[in-house]
């Protein structure tokens, strides 16, 4: 399982950084978003991959901390979903509005010499 998670990781870094060094403004945001959930599933990966582990400690009897997921990075991966969902409408909202201005949907605001 560590590996399909590394590799998922590498591939949406890839993409993202490809995407981020594109000329366009809707695949630089694109390619933001990719690296961002990135480190969200980096960050998750974090907290222990356990399948079938209880994610909230019992009362029953003595806690063994390690046979439990920390709560920590999902909480963080929580947030910062909700955060990047607000980042990608925000970029969505310039973009229109640099396109508006600038006929154009590039990020240096001209278009490349035919």
């Amino acid at each position: 399982m560590e590996l399909i998670v590394a590799i998922a990781i590498g591939v949406l870094t890839g993409s993202g950084v490809w995407l981020v060094l594109r000329p366009r403004s809707f695949q630089v945001t694109i390619g933001l978003s990719l690296l961002s959930y990135a480190v969200n599933l980096f960050i998750f990966s974090m907290g222990r991959l356990y399948v079938d582990m209880a994610p909230v400690v019992n009362k029953a009897g003595p806690v063994d901390p390690s046979n439990y997921s920390d709560p920590l990075p999902q909480a963080l991966v929580l947030t910062a979903i909700v955060i990047n969902f607000a980042m990608t409408a925000l970029f969505l909202v310039v973009l229109l509005g640099s396109r508006g201005l600038s006929g154009t949907d590039h990020v240096d605001g001209k278009e490349p010499p035919s």
